[in-house]
């Protein structure tokens, strides 16, 4: 059983406005990548070779022009519509017949992780398991997101969403692996006070069964929302300067592929020939050394 993996690309991006008033948020760069790199590099290094991109109809066919159906990468990717930004929810259900009876995970188009214990957590066998799996990091304004609220003892007891007094400044990031059984509880969701299928509601599910892990990330593992102006910009410069500081490339989706063994080496030099022009080639082949 092989665990799929999705791509949330949908929206209107108005935290980006004017930016995104023509492009979609996910295909803005970030320093030397469209954002949506990052990403899908992330599945990739927990070994997920089928993913679905989920997005706009008007942005649609440039995900297509940009990522294609995945054969240069040793992938298959598919793209489904999503008509109405309706909440991180509905992607399970827009994704059924893709998901099938295999286990799922699902990152957000705008979410960019990086940091040594990240490669490790993204092949834990416990993300094949049953149950859910999601991850948490302290943050400066846990009101923006997700909460992990805890009892005296320390054990998690309620995700809460975007709570006006949160409880703990633990974040639930935008990384999330769920078994088969998501596409049902997907399916029993009702739309929020803001009009939305909420994540949290899914991953609440799990928890009042017994069914719910979280991952709270150790220091040194970097977590950017780059869906607002000063995120985009840190992200974009965090990038620049552990690139260019440690050698290594972030979000490189054309290594990662060679490193799983999807694509030959022949297949990374001709690439590297390919971007050859703006340099991104040659970070890949130097990142080799």
């Amino acid at each position: 059983m092989s665990k799929k993996g999705i791509i949330l690309s949908g929206g209107t991006g108005t935290r980006l406005f004017p930016l995104t008033k023509a492009v979609s948020k996910q295909l803005l760069p970030v320093y030397d990548k469209p954002m949506i790199y990052y990403p899908l590099s992330i599945l990739m290094k927990a070994g997920i070779s089928e993913v679905l991109i989920i997005s706009t109809p008007d942005d649609m066919p440039k995900f297509k022009k940009l990522l294609g159906d995945g054969t240069r990468l040793g992938m298959e990717i598919t793209y489904t519509i999503q008509e109405n930004p309706s909440g991180i929810g509905e992607a399970f259900i827009l994704a059924e017949d893709f998901i099938g009876k295999d286990p799922v995970a699902l990152i957000l188009g705008d979410n960019i992780f990086h940091g040594s214990s990240m490669d490790k957590l993204l092949i834990d066998p416990q993300l094949d398991g049953p149950g859910a799996t999601v991850f948490a990091i302290e943050v400066d304004a846990p009101e923006k997101y997700g909460v992990v609220h805890k009892d005296s003892s320390g054990k998690v007891i309620k995700l809460l969403e975007k709570p006006k007094n949160p409880p703990t400044n633990l974040a639930v990031t935008g990384l999330y692996f769920y078994d088969n059984k998501v596409v049902d509880i997907a399916k029993t969701l009702r739309p929020s006070a803001r009009g939305e299928y909420e994540i949290t509601d899914i991953n609440n599910v799990y928890l009042e069964r017994g069914e719910l892990s979280v991952s709270v990330f150790e220091k040194g593992v970097t977590w950017f929302d780059a869906g607002g102006f000063d995120a985009l910009y840190k992200a974009a410069t965090f990038v620049k300067d552990e690139q260019n500081s440690t050698g290594n490339m972030i979000g490189a989706i054309e290594l990662v592929a060679y490193q799983n063994g999807w694509i030959s080496k022949q297949d990374l030099d001709d690439m590297c020939i390919h971007y050859h022009n703006s340099g991104y080639g040659g970070k890949i082949a130097c990142s080799l050394l």
